[in-house]
C-alpha cells in the first residue's frame, strides 16, 4: 500500500484484505497522519489481497473510490466477475461501490499532486500502473508503481473464453511499461522492486535507496521474457 499525503487529504493506494484494514488504518496513524483524512482510494488491480478492504475503508473515511473501467465490474462485484478466480470463494470479498470510473490516461488530482494512471492490462483486466513526479532537493524524480506484470498459475494465455484477448494485453502491457520514464521503481508487491533491500539502505540515511532506473528496466524486462517463455509453452501445448 501507499499513502500519498498533500494538504488537502490523503491519497491510498490498495486496500489490502478486510483484515489488513485495522493494521493500516495504525500504520497511517504511526506516521503522524490521520486515517479520516484518506479522500481518494485507488488500487493497482482487483486482486483480493489489493482490493478486499475497499468497502471498509469507504465507509470509515468516506473516501471517494477510483477504478480502472475494465477491473470495475470485478470490484463491484466483489470478485465474482473475475476471470480466473471468480468461482473461488475464497478469494471472493464485500463489494465496493466505484465513485469515478478511470479511464487510460486519466489524472488523478489532490491538493497539487497529480497522479496518471495507465491502463497495463493481463493480470487483470484493468491493472494499472500510477505514476507521479515528486521534487526532493531541488531535484523532481518520475515515480512508477507498477500494477502487476506477472501470470498467475493456471492462467490460460491461449484459447481463454473468458479472457481472449488476454496475451494481446499483456503484450499491450510491455509496450506501455517500457515506454514510462522512471527513477523511482515501485510496485504492487514489495518484492518486485526489492523492497527488503532498499528499505534499510533509506532507513541507514541512503535517500537515494529507491532510485533504480536501470532495475525497473531489468525487472520489466524479465517479467516480459517469463511471459513469453509461458506464452511459447501454451502455444506449443495447444
Amino acid at each position: 500500500m501507499y499513502l500519498v499525503s498533500t494538504p488537502k487529504g490523503n491519497i491510498l493506494i490498495n486496500s489490502g484484505l478486510e483484515t489488513n484494514v485495522p493494521m493500516i488504518k495504525a500504520s497511517i496513524e504511526k506516521l503522524g497522519f490521520k486515517f479520516e483524512d484518506t479522500k481518494v482510494l485507488l488500487i493497482s488491480h482487483a486482486h483480493w489481497d489489493h482490493d478486499a478492504g475497499s468497502s471498509t475503508i469507504k465507509k470509515t473515511t468516506g473516501a471517494t473510490y477510483m477504478v480502472m473501467d475494465a477491473d470495475v465490474p470485478v470490484v463491484e462485484s466483489g470478485g465474482k466477475t473475475d476471470f480466473q478466480y471468480g468461482n473461488n470463494p475464497a478469494y471472493l470479498y464485500p463489494p465496493a461501490k466505484v465513485d469515478r470510473v478511470l479511464h487510460d490516461g486519466d489524472e488523478v488530482r489532490l491538493g497539487g499532486t497529480v497522479l496518471v494512471a495507465h491502463l497495463t492490462p493481463g493480470h487483470t483486466k484493468g491493472c494499472t500502473t500510477w505514476t507521479m513526479t515528486v521534487s526532493e532537493g531541488g531535484k523532481t524524480y518520475n515515480v512508477v508503481i507498477i500494477g502487476s506484470p506477472n501470470v498467475n498459475p493456471g492462467y490460460k494465455l491461449v484459447n481463454n473464453a473468458a479472457y481472449p484477448q488476454i496475451a494481446g494485453d499483456y503484450e499491450r502491457m510491455w509496450r506501455v511499461l517500457k515506454s514510462l520514464p522512471c527513477d523511482i521503481f515501485l510496485g504492487a508487491h514489495g518484492g518486485y522492486f526489492d523492497l527488503t533491500e532498499k528499505y534499510p539502505r533509506w532507513k541507514a540515511g541512503d535517500r537515494n535507496a529507491f532510485i533504480d532506473p536501470a532495475g525497473y528496466k531489468a525487472y520489466v524486462a524479465d517479467r516480459e521474457h517469463a511471459f513469453q517463455t509461458e506464452l511459447a509453452r501454451q502455444s506449443a501445448a495447444k
